[in-house]
């Protein structure tokens, strides 16, 4: 059974500790407040210079996707070590993250026959798919060969939700990213929009007035769901994702381990630039997901 290297588009958002723990190798994203000049995500600019740019922007923020180039060049370096290659990708609703890594798999197959590659769709995006890189993670730790980590990643993809809110849905509206969330809008002062990810899609949910009570009410939301699916919380891994609100973020994070009944495995995840430009100054969430030996 050959080795695998787990790949992943920034778009992920893991801690930096984990990364290195886990081997994980990541692709940045760029991003742009002009439409000319482009920075790497991590490497040209980190998330604190992103978010200080980002609240004194007039809207121009662009992102865009790691091109194929860069794709074929880092599971290139693996193949030739001999390791198979599993990457995984935003969802494809947001980006083209997923084709540019499938255009190189093809490359790269047509010169290498014997190489095994997997490109994923995590029909997530940040925290939500930052946790499923975390289930491979863990499955590659155990041995688990790459035919069974797939397969069992297809099973997991559904199983991860990420609730949140954000100060104001300027920042989904200007990046067309808003969706059904659109449902949501309105002028009242100081009115928080609370929204779901799922399967790659932005669900309305409600909203509050109130910073304080927008997260609480990210933790009523955490509850309805495990209400309704019947699902225990012991079978999830969960965590915080922040753009900018580090107190707010370990308040919520307290709020959810007294609700689950046990101290979080993982660091809070630090929004970046690929959903930090839609979510914008404030963005803070929930993500949850099944844990692989529970599927």
């Amino acid at each position: 059974m050959r080795e695998f290297q787990i790949f992943s588009d920034s778009s992920c958002d893991l801690p930096e500790s984990l990364i290195t723990e886990y081997d994980i190798k990541v692709i940045p994203f760029y991003v742009s407040f002009d439409q000319d000049i482009y920075y790497k995500e991590n490497v040209d600019i980190t998330k604190e210079a992103f978010f200080e740019r980002l609240g004194k922007s007039n809207g121009n923020v662009t992102t865009s996707l790691p091109s194929v180039q860069e794709y074929i060049n880092e599971f290139r370096a693996s193949i030739r070590k001999e390791k198979d290659v599993l990457c995984v990708c935003l969802t494809q609703k947001f980006s083209g993250s997923y084709q540019s890594a499938m255009n190189a798999k093809m490359i790269l197959e047509e010169q290498y026959p014997d190489a095994n590659i997997h490109i994923i769709d995590s029909i997530q995006a940040t925290a939500g798919q930052g946790l499923l890189l975390m289930q491979i993670a863990h499955m590659k730790q155990g041995k688990d060969p790459i035919d069974e980590v797939v397969r069992k990643v297809e099973l997991l993809k559904p199983t991860a939700r990420i609730m949140f809110t954000v100060d104001t849905l300027e920042y989904l509206s200007k990046g067309r990213r808003i969706g059904k969330a659109i449902t949501l809008a309105g002028d009242m002062l100081d009115l928080k929009p609370l929204i779901q990810l799922k399967e790659g899609e932005l669900l309305p949910y409600t909203k509050v007035r109130g910073r304080k009570n927008s997260l609480e009410k990210l933790l009523s939301m955490t509850e309805e769901y495990f209400m309704q699916t019947e699902e225990s919380p012991e079978d999830y891994d969960f965590c915080i994702a922040n753009t900018t609100s580090l107190d707010d973020a370990l308040y919520l994070q307290s709020l959810l381990e007294t609700l689950i009944g046990r101290k979080l495995n993982y660091p809070i995840f630090q929004i970046g630039v690929t959903i930090g430009t839609y979510a914008g100054p404030g963005g803070i969430g929930i993500c949850f997901i099944k844990k692989y030996d529970r599927v």
